[in-house]
């Protein structure tokens, strides 16, 4: 047995190299063939997680999610749903069944499909709705009787179950097949992010969870439409209920018994001025909903019922209007009212959370110092803390997952040079173990950089954490030029995490034969997450004030420190707010080479008026533009056009409605009329962000194209 281990010891040290040198630097066609895999859901019996994944096909521009599953013992994770698209896999409380989403036949609608658990095969298939509006973001009732489900509905056609389905069917068929495409307003956020609302609000619908024995056919479905469950609107009225989500949580649930549920809604009069979301609770046989938060002008939302009954936890905030207030785990005793917050001594935000089988303690992930942590909080109020890091205190983990048991955690993490995957870790916990491996064969033969971190005194001399990435086959002989990236929210952050749309790896990667790389930094400005609120809320009303100087302060700090880093070659790149700062750069300095704006705030009067969530300029800004002008003045990129020199590149989403399009063409307009040299990239079926994965290569081609061009030597 020695000597065959020496020996393959010895096959090891001579095909180590070999393999190395095989390595190539990362390229946007190596991103796209990585599959992206979502939240696990562990089966009742504690066997199997399942989970979807997203396969990219860059050839015919589709991204299509799967079912997955893999043993929870660890093992060869595989698909089992792969004839058509499923997303959201849900298990039903038997584990016999599971519902997901599929736009397979009829939009986008809620099926089930039957499990064998003994061998982890899907064996029939059915589709549960047809419903005119379609159908999201399934849920199974703790009692396996009913299944909830988001719809985009009329509120007018509020009525008897049968009557509004009837309603709703009419109303998308005369909009269908209308001349008119016009819309009439009355009210604001008649658009939200990248699409109008048209009239429809998101509402909670209930349907039965069984079929007839006669549907439950391997992917067949005779049932007529008429035979099928009618589903019952929960909440009906002129609201959102559930309110409008970019992910993370649901912002509903159903309590233990299957008997009621708990949703977050806005109910004021003007809810593009309003972060006041309550939680409400109504019956599932349905009734006048009750609102349990109306003491807290602030939002609260993602609420989750206690596994006894008796608590309802979710997170709240405490300023209205603030969409970045601190985030905090808070506790509601449906028995008293009582409420109280679990983790008062954390200063970052509470992210996604889980209860333990015996309701004692919740585990929630929250962000610190540029990566994501696990924490424990008592319901008692005693003891609690981080539960998990990670031995090399890198990465982010979030959506946690507790088995039946309680005595495993499931979680996902991801880092700067690899996407998420799934994790395990056994409670009380040890080291977490990988449960799946889905990427690893196209990541084995690709070059990637590790995340160096480094502090530096910035503004209000507080210390700023500052993140490089080097260049794959990095020679620390040579120079190279800097693509120095500016982070989005701006109440967001850089760290040891994965991005398909800003991927610093990508970034830092050779963009033609005659290129060796680029050295990527990132600066996590004040404003950013993960270092405190009091932190977070140094950048309101100073949007151009302390972050402006963090970024010199960080960039200045890097040039001195590492000596490869090549001064005169570089660029800054942003979107959203880092748009915003792109902008804000070009008008206030000439050190870099080239700058690359992307959905950025141009002129903050006009950006004021066509943007959404209203409530977020006026906070920013500390008022309305005819209230508040000066600020709005003040910070506002426009109004330092004459001392645009750098060569820019803008690049702007037609369905872009939190920074509008409009912002792109001033500043484009601007640029051209000033004789800087200039160039737009626009996309007409975009939002904020680019989705579309040959969109995604143009953007990406343009913007390095654009880099190499103005940093060559």
């Amino acid at each position: 047995m020695r000597r065959f281990s020496l020996a393959f010891l010895a096959f090891a040290v001579l095909t180590i190299p070999a393999f190395a040198q095989a390595k190539h630097p990362f390229t946007f066609e190596d991103m796209m063939k990585l599959k992206r895999v979502g939240e696990p859901e562990v089966s009742p019996d504690g066997k199997w997680v399942i989970f979807s994944v997203v396969d990219v096909n860059l050839e015919a521009n589709t991204k299509t999610p799967h079912v997955w599953i893999v043993p929870t013992a660890g093992g060869q994770e595989r698909e089992i749903i792969s004839d058509q698209d499923a997303d959201r896999p849900r298990w039903a409380p038997d584990g016999k069944r599971f519902a997901f989403i599929s736009t397979k036949k009829g939009g986008s609608q809620v099926w089930v499909a039957e499990f064998d658990g003994a061998a982890g095969v899907v064996t029939a298939v059915h589709r549960l709705t047809d419903i005119a509006t379609e159908a999201g973001g399934e849920l199974w009732s703790p009692d396996g009787q009913n299944i909830l489900f988001t719809s985009d509905v009329y509120p007018e056609c509020d009525g008897a179950p049968a009557d509004e389905q009837d309603c709703s069917a009419r109303k998308v068929k005369e909009a269908e097949q209308s001349k008119v495409k016009a819309q009439i307003f009355t009210h604001l956020l008649y658009r939200h992010w990248n699409a109008y609302k048209e009239g429809k609000r998101s509402h909670l619908f209930v349907v039965a969870a069984e079929l007839p024995i006669h549907a439950h056919t391997a992917g067949k479905n005779p049932m007529p439409v008429e035979a099928r469950p009618v589903p019952r609107d929960l909440t009906p009225g002129d609201y959102d209920a559930p309110v409008f989500s970019l992910g993370g949580q649901d912002d509903y649930a159903f309590s233990p018994d299957g008997q009621e549920i708990c949703y977050t809604s806005n109910h004021d009069k003007n809810p593009a001025a309003s972060t006041n979301n309550d939680l409400w609770v109504v019956p599932v046989s349905g009734g006048p909903a009750k609102n349990i938060t109306a003491d807290n002008p602030a939002s609260d939302s993602t609420p989750l019922y206690s596994p006894d009954g008796r608590y309802i936890a979710y997170r709240a905030q405490q300023r209205p209007g603030y969409e970045s207030d601190r985030f905090r785990l808070m506790l509601y005793d449906r028995k008293t009212g009582e409420k109280k917050n679990l983790a008062e001594k954390l200063s970052t935000w509470v992210g996604t959370f889980a209860w333990l089988p015996d309701s004692s303690s919740i585990y929630f992930s929250s962000e610190a110092l540029g990566s994501s942590l696990i924490s424990v909080a008592n319901v008692d109020g005693s003891g609690g803390g981080i539960l998990l890091t990670h031995e090399d205190g890198s990465g982010y983990s979030d959506d946690l997952a507790l088995a039946k048991d309680g005595k495993t955690l499931f979680f996902t993490r991801m880092t700067i040079q690899r996407p998420t995957e799934i994790e395990k870790v056994v409670i009380p916990p040890g080291t977490s173990e990988r449960l799946t491996h889905i990427n690893d064969e196209v990541l084995s033969g690709i070059s990637m950089s590790p995340l160096t971190a480094f502090w530096f005194i910035g503004a209000n001399g507080d210390r700023v954490e500052g993140f490089l990435v080097k260049p794959p086959n990095f020679d620390a002989g040579k120079k190279y030029p800097v693509k120095f990236l500016i982070h989005g929210g701006p109440q967001g952050a850089w760290g040891d995490d994965w991005s398909y749309r800003w991927n610093p790896e990508l970034f830092a990667s050779p963009t033609s034969s005659t290129s060796s790389g680029y050295v990527v930094i990132m600066i996590n400005f004040h404003g950013s997450t993960g270092y405190g609120q009091k932190f977070i809320d140094a950048i309101n009303g100073d949007w151009g004030g302390a972050p402006f100087e963090d970024l010199m302060k960080g960039l200045d700090y890097a040039e001195k420190t590492y000596p490869f880093i090549d001064k005169d070659r570089e660029c800054a790149l942003g979107a959203s707010y880092g748009g915003y700062m792109a902008n804000w750069i070009l008008g206030r300095t000439d050190r870099f080479k080239c700058i690359v704006t992307h959905d950025g705030m141009f002129n903050a009067e006009s950006a004021w008026g066509t943007t959404e969530e209203l409530w977020f300029n006026d906070w920013e800004f500390k008022g309305t533009p005819y209230d508040n002008r000066a600020m709005y003045e003040k910070w506002s990129p426009h109004q330092y056009a004459k001392n645009f020199k750098t060569p820019t590149l803008v690049i702007h989403g037609q369905r872009d409605y939190r920074l509008d399009v409009s912002e792109g063409l001033q500043l484009f307009t601007t640029l051209q009329m000033e004789g800087v040299p200039s160039k737009m990239l626009y996309f007409p079926d975009e939002g904020h962000w680019v989705l579309k994965p040959q969109n995604s290569q143009l953007w990406y081609k343009t913007v390095n194209d654009w880099v190499d061009q103005w940093t060559r030597k």
